[in-house]
This record gives C-alpha cells, sequence and structure tokens, in this order.
C-alpha cells in the first residue's frame, strides 16, 4: 500500500492534558503513538492543537484502552496519511 492510500488516525483533544494522559497510558499497554500536530483540516475550534497520531493496525487497541481507562479525548479523525517520506530530499 503507498503512502499516499494510506489511512492515519488522529486523536484530538480540548486541551494538552488531557492528550499527554492518554499518551502515557497507551505507552503503559505497550501501543505505539506519536505526539504531532493536530492537522487544520481538522482541527476546528479547538485551543489545544496537539493530537495523537495512531496506526491504523492499532486504532483497535487504542480504542480498548480508552475505554478501559475512561480516557478523555474530543474526536478521533482518519485522514489519508499527510506525510511525504520524500521531503527534504533533494536528489
Amino acid at each position: 500500500m503507498g503512502e499516499e492510500s494510506r489511512i492515519n488516525y488522529y486523536i484530538l483533544f480540548q486541551n494538552y492534558t488531557q492528550g499527554m494522559l492518554l499518551h502515557e497510558l497507551l505507552r503503559e499497554e505497550h501501543i505505539s503513538s506519536r505526539i504531532s500536530p493536530a492537522p487544520r483540516s481538522i482541527q476546528g475550534e479547538l485551543g489545544c492543537g496537539m493530537s495523537l497520531l495512531i496506526q491504523p493496525e492499532d486504532i483497535d487497541r487504542v480504542r480498548e484502552c480508552i475505554e478501559k481507562h475512561h480516557a478523555e479525548y474530543y474526536d478521533i479523525a482518519a485522514l489519508p496519511c499527510q506525510i511525504n517520506p520524500r521531503r527534504n530530499k533533494f536528489c
């Protein structure tokens, strides 16, 4: 599957504290997540520009972790991959 057709999941938060708490819970459960800026196309009215970037193969485990720990979050958005692996390559 090419990078351009891959789906990434972004977990959005009302505030930074919620994001860091979920990031720690996921780390404790050995689930991969990356702190990422919230994509502008989905940030909307949120004051917090932080999101957690989740790979598609981990999203079910992430949802289970959120439910198990009653973690707070605003929304989970699925977007096509916006990471350009050729960025900053000039040759």
